[in-house]
């Protein structure tokens, strides 16, 4: 497909067409590479500032399992959460 005309939606088509070729889905691709098309948004670097896990209380860490619906969390370790929202 390279050369292909994906459109003005596409700003960086050739980041476009690898990024399919890795597998990522076509929205997820024309994001990541209309994003390294826009200086302003430096998608190179890390992204937000949120402490890892470690950093949480088992309250905040239960909180956010509570917004994501995780089942068993009432019961669940400080670890056990914090192995839970990774998953």
């Amino acid at each position: 497909m390279p050369g292909k005309n994906h459109g003005p939606a596409i700003k960086k088509p050739d980041a476009y067409e690898d990024l399919r070729e890795q597998g990522y889905d076509k929205g997820k691709a024309a994001a990541i590479s209309n994003a390294q098309a826009n200086p302003e948004l430096e998608p190179s670097k890390k992204g937000g500032k949120t402490p890892a896990y470690e950093d949480w209380t088992r309250d905040e860490l239960y909180g956010r399992a509570q917004e994501l619906g995780i089942e068993g969390r009432s019961d669940m370790t400080k670890d056990e959460l914090i192995e839970a929202l990774r998953s």
